[in-house]
């Protein structure tokens, strides 16, 4: 699978690439496993609020992260994570520096750490010249993380199993306000908690027939515990849902408040208390990482 050097002509050219988030329309855990993970059943759709890296192929097999994140030794980073992993299933000759422009909230339930290990996997398949599928890049992007998956795949899902099994949907894109309190979630301590919620009712395919997917069949069995241990979420919450229809997305902190018009997101964004950190975003059925990657393949 070696590609040899001369005929990469990606070579020492800066190329860069969006790391979108995501958010979880609903969650549901219809169960846990003996492995000690958890059965969801969950809706993602992305959002047009994207970290951004930027790649450069060298021609050395060294994975070089030229921005490091605080807190976060290079070796234990999911970017550089899946790098290695695809360098090692490749067998890639090639190496890398990675820059990224990170703005999407750590702890927060957008899923940045695993949009940007599917970014690294799919941005790179094609600058090493791996050619591998997509359904191969997502079972690596598998063992990094459950998330990982949908944004290899790219196209908002309803997911089932650990959330690696998609089907594809394509719910309204609405505009949302995100916002976030002065709190971070660890996803690991939501979901080894003992009051967890684990026993959501499965859905029916009817139920999924629907577009407006923040109503009373639907919500997220993690905003049940969160707001029980962390008041600033649901104080946050509390007030959001007298403007509008409003729901944690993931493990949290991150709640989205759905509007019909991006004039009325910033309109509500504008009164936000103070302390609250928030952005405006639409909703996506396809992650822009699609299109520049099918530009890049285009061009090239």
């Amino acid at each position: 699978m070696n590609c040899p050097a001369e005929k990469n002509t990606f070579i020492d050219k800066p190329f860069t690439f969006p790391a979108p988030a995501k958010i979880n329309l609903f969650l549901h855990i219809v169960g846990q496993r003996k492995d000690g993970y958890h059965n969801l059943e969950t809706l993602f759709q992305f959002l047009d609020h994207s970290d951004t890296i930027t790649l450069t192929t060298t021609q050395t097999k060294t994975i070089d992260l030229l921005t490091p994140i605080s807190g976060v030794e290079n070796e234990d980073n999911l970017i550089v994570k899946a790098a290695r992993l695809l360098q090692e299933k490749a067998q890639s000759p090639f190496g890398v520096k990675i820059s990224i422009n990170k703005i999407l909230p750590m702890g927060g339930g957008l899923g940045g750490g695993s949009s940007n290990a599917a970014t690294i996997l799919v941005a790179l398949n094609v600058l090493w010249q791996c050619n591998l599928s997509t359904q191969v890049l997502a079972d690596l992007g598998l063992s990094l993380g459950a998330d990982v998956p949908i944004f290899v795949h790219g196209f908002a899902a309803f997911a089932q199993g650990v959330g690696e099994q998609l089907s594809k949907v394509e719910p309204v894109e609405t505009w949302y306000l995100i916002t976030k309190p002065k709190c971070s979630i660890s996803t690991q301590q939501v979901f080894t908690a003992k009051d967890l919620p684990r026993n959501s009712a499965r859905l029916t395919d009817k139920s999924l027939e629907t577009n407006d997917f923040i109503n009373d069949c639907f919500h997220n069995d993690c905003q049940t515990l969160v707001i029980k241990h962390y008041p600033e979420v649901a104080k946050l919450l509390a007030w959001l849902i007298e403007y509008a229809p409003s729901r944690m997305t993931g493990t949290g902190a991150c709640v989205f408040t759905r509007f019909s018009s991006q004039k009325e997101a910033f309109a509500l964004q504008e009164k936000l208390p103070q302390g609250v950190s928030s952005f405006v975003a639409r909703g996506l059925n396809k992650s822009p990482l699609s299109s520049v990657i099918a530009k890049l393949a285009l061009n090239n």
